[in-house]
């Protein structure tokens, strides 16, 4: 085998996996096709010792660290497709390479699938936003909305005025007498009325036009896309799937090892709460689940 692991993945997860594995004196090789799923963002926030930062510029600093590390390297390229192959693995690049490893760390995310709604997709990451933690701070103050896409969006709506006045657009999501109580408590309003395009200089965002004609003044709104995986290796490979709130994960136990032996799945494809620093802290699980399979078999 030419590498003891190969991780598929080089954004949060993936390289904190890796860094764990280098620091081991293990050989790794990380394939990344330079498409992390916050590539949207112009800044990353909440992540400890990074708030604000760009998340290029925190990945190109994490691979330059990396870098020095002599049993490391790294192939820009697109995992296409992989296997089981005399006791580990081969890895398809899109290039026509094929690589191989003792173990897999998947660390490949997931694809945001968002509400089709026309002016909805050229302000993601900017003022239609997914995490309130991550973006909320940066929308202070602002008229805020909420676009439901599931009960989940409830519970959110309730969350939002800690960040600015909320309006809650149900988009035909029933709503109880009890939730419709709370969401009143904490000052939220509700427009059951569909949203049917955002309206404002892109990516600057100035209100919500409903299925009425009628216009909502919002300057941010908080979407829940449902989301897929962003590459089929987990798929190929036989690793068992649950169902998330959002979409499919990849089942993992405390080490991150997946049903399939010999690959380790980390970040937001294996988990239902999605932040960089919960990305990077499954890298490292995996990358030490990784290191130990290879110790103890």
């Amino acid at each position: 085998m030419n590498h003891d692991v190969i991780v598929v993945g080089g954004s949060f997860a993936g390289l904190s996996a890796a860094m764990q594995l280098a620091r081991a004196r293990r050989y790794v090789l990380v394939v990344d096709a330079g498409l992390p799923r916050n590539r949207f963002a112009d800044a990353s926030h909440g992540f400890l010792g990074q708030d604000g930062k760009a998340p290029f510029d925190i990945l190109r600093e994490a691979r330059r660290q990396l870098a020095a590390y002599p049993t490391v390297s790294f192939v820009e390229g697109e995992a296409r497709d992989a296997g089981a192959e005399d006791g580990g693995f081969s890895v398809a690049l899109n290039d026509g390479r094929t690589v191989r490893g003792k173990r897999l760390v998947l660390a490949t995310g997931v694809a945001d699938q968002l509400p089709d709604i026309p002016g909805l997709k050229p302000r993601w990451g900017a003022t239609v936003l997914h995490c309130p933690y991550c973006h909320g701070y940066e929308a202070r103050d602002r008229r805020l909305g909420v676009l439901a896409g599931g009960p989940m969006d409830l519970h959110k709506a309730r969350m939002i005025p800690d960040w600015g006045p909320t309006t809650l657009f149900s988009q035909g999501l029933p709503i109880d007498a009890e939730t419709r109580e709370k969401l009143a408590a904490r000052g939220v309003a509700i427009e059951e009325v569909p949203v049917v395009e955002l309206l404002g200089d892109e990516p600057e965002l100035s209100g919500a036009r409903l299925a009425d004609g009628r216009i909502v003044a919002i300057e941010a709104i908080f979407a829940s896309p449902t989301v897929r995986m962003a590459c089929p290796l987990a798929q190929r490979l036989g690793c068992a799937l649950e169902d998330g709130p959002l979409g499919p994960l990849i089942t993992v136990d405390d080490w991150k090892a997946t049903s399939a032996p010999g690959v380790f799945a980390a970040g937001d494809a294996a988990r239902a709460n999605h932040n960089a620093t919960l990305a990077s802290a499954d890298g490292v699980l995996a990358g030490v689940g990784a290191h130990r399979s290879l110790v103890f078999g």
